[in-house]
């Protein structure tokens, strides 16, 4: 079955939305698409982007047990990033904070990598791609 639509944009549920933010575009250097506030201040959302592609930064929601991998214990998925230079990438995250997981490598599906977790606990791969994706 597929399924028309415009776009799919992750969400990722934060405890303090606002240091998540900064983090990505800091640490990751992810773009900044902007911060919502209440009008008390109380930050309820942001939006990063890496390039074209946009990322939901979302508020805990306990009753529907929408909660952090660092505040679960567990992550149950990642995101995966393509920069042009992932060893350059590395070197700018890890200078600036990383939580590097795992060194870069080269792997046999076809991308070198490098992992990371972010301060909410959400793994991250930033990636190049070392060949073509394989034929459908």
């Amino acid at each position: 079955m597929e399924t028309e639509s415009g776009d799919v944009i992750p969400l990722l549920v934060c405890l303090d939305i606002a240091a998540e933010h900064d983090f990505l575009v800091t640490v990751l250097g992810f773009a900044s698409a902007g911060i919502e506030r209440t009008p008390d201040g109380k930050v309820v959302h942001a939006e990063v982007r890496a390039g074209a592609r946009r990322i939901w930064l979302h508020q805990t929601d306990e009753a529907d047990r929408l909660l952090p991998p660092g505040r679960s214990g567990s992550a149950g998925g990642g995101i995966v990033v393509h920069v042009p230079d992932v060893d350059a990438h590395h070197e700018r995250s890890r200078a600036a904070g990383a939580d590097v997981q795992s060194e870069p490598r080269d792997q046999d599906y076809g991308q070198r990598e490098y992992g990371v977790r972010d301060p909410e606990g959400h793994l991250w791969w930033i990636a190049t791609p070392t060949r073509p994706p394989a034929a459908r």
